[in-house]
């Protein structure tokens, strides 16, 4: 490839990576909002992790279909046509008077950002070389984790100067704009490319694609850590966090808002070391497992620990945060299983069980602190949130064990194999 089409997919790579930046502030903007909330409309917590486990139940209801318009259709004109119905789902979440009516909202906010990530993905797999894959996807996470960000201590100022109905609503605008910068700078595939002299598929041969993604005998052991490792980290990032500093440790809200920022910031480093990590070690699945059964521990001492210091508790959520980068290992490790035809189809699985995992594991948590007796002052006690680490815990541990049983996929076989290919073709 010319370095001009490295370029060019360099500035497309950068583009869906804007857009994606609003997927992470309005999934991740309960964390700091998630009191006001529940005072401002008289919720409890069980109606809290609903109502942000909604957005994931919308963005896992979209990944089969959206993998199947991906290799129809291709990204450029799936991602900003998803992209119209989150600015419709943003909207009426941010004009939402009432819990059922931000329920909605929150879900098809879910349902349109649900192609950013699986897009990206998509046109990387297009654009640049296998060894690749795993570097640009982090740049991708990192850039969109500057939403993350947005939605820790600016959000906290912000709800203070206008209120999160106002900061809401210029994140809706961004949107809107990055809309219409996708479809003026991204294309789905470089000059040349099989794809786009590809045969369209008919509506069965499509679904047939489907099933062959569902029968790959390696995919079961990588969905298994894929539905548990995202889902605990980000029920704590997330979610619980902020109102475990708030609760637990007596952090203010712009205080807990900025242990959140550390960790997003941790959360970016991590991607900028976990992402070329497979070519050096040449391994994904080692990385996998010894980043997931780090968080294990983390969440293990939080469980375990009875009163803790608060220094201990915020080296807990920020050291999470930098060792949940180890997600992207097992997602670059699934990617290595499907022939490139079925690209689209495939990494939309894997992402509906990541999303469905989230979906699960926050309402899940509702209603494991919704079991606890609350405090004389309204909060959740200390052994609430214990309970809720070790469950976590409990969780990842299991799955290690399942996805360890799959076999590498190591970068230096997937050069040899290209290699060949391109033999073959000569």
């Amino acid at each position: 490839m010319s370095s001009a089409l490295r370029s060019q997919g360099l500035v497309i790579v950068a583009t869906l990576a804007t857009a994606y930046v609003a997927s992470h502030f309005f999934r991740a903007a309960n964390v700091t909002i998630g009191l006001d909330l529940m005072r401002d409309l008289q919720i409890g917590p069980e109606a809290l992790g609903a109502l942000t486990g909604a957005f994931f139940f919308g963005f896992s209801a979209m990944q089969l279909p959206c993998g199947v318009f991906f290799d129809r259709f291709g990204p450029r004109r799936t991602v900003c046509v998803m992209l119209a119905l989150a600015v419709v789902g943003a909207t009426i979440f941010t004009l939402a008077q009432s819990w059922p009516v931000l329920l909605a909202g929150r879900a098809l906010m879910g349902a349109g950002f649900g192609v950013m990530l699986i897009g990206s993905m998509v046109v990387i797999s297009r654009w640049f070389p296998p060894d690749r894959f795993s570097t640009m996807s982090a740049m991708v996470l990192s850039i969109g984790l500057i939403g993350n960000l947005i939605a820790t201590t600016p959000l906290a100022w912000g709800t203070a100067l206008i209120g999160w109905r106002g900061v809401f609503g210029l994140v809706v605008v961004f949107t809107a704009c990055a809309a219409v910068a996708v479809w003026l700078v991204v294309r789905d595939a470089p000059p040349g490319h099989p794809f786009l002299a590809r045969k369209v598929e008919t509506p069965g041969e499509l679904l047939a694609g489907v099933g062959e993604v569902l029968r790959n005998p390696r995919l079961p052991f990588i969905l298994a850590l894929n539905f548990t490792n995202y889902a605990c980290t980000f029920t704590v990032q997330g979610l619980w966090g902020g109102p475990f500093l708030r609760e637990v440790h007596g952090l203010t809200i712009v205080q807990s808002a900025n242990v959140l920022l550390v960790a997003v910031v941790a959360y970016q480093c991590g991607m900028m070391i976990f992402g070329p990590l497979d070519r050096l070690l040449d391994t994904r699945k080692w990385i996998a497992v010894g980043g997931t059964s780090s968080i294990a521990l983390v969440l293990g001492v939080l469980a375990l620990a009875d009163r803790p210091p608060a220094w201990l508790a915020i080296g807990a959520i920020v050291s999470i945060g930098f060792l949940s980068a180890s997600s992207t290992m097992v997602m670059t490790h699934g990617r290595g299983i499907f022939l490139d035809r079925l690209v689209g189809r495939g990494m939309s699985v894997m992402n509906t069980c990541v999303m469905l995992g989230v979906a699960c594991m926050q309402t899940l948590s509702g209603v494991i602190l919704g079991a606890f007796a609350p405090l004389a002052d309204g909060a959740r006690s200390e052994l609430a949130y214990r309970t809720l680490f070790g469950v976590m815990c409990g969780v990842l541990i299991v799955a290690v064990s399942i996805y360890t049983r799959v076999p590498d996929i190591r970068p230096s076989d997937e050069l040899r194999a290209a290699a060949e290919r391109r033999r073959a073709g000569d």
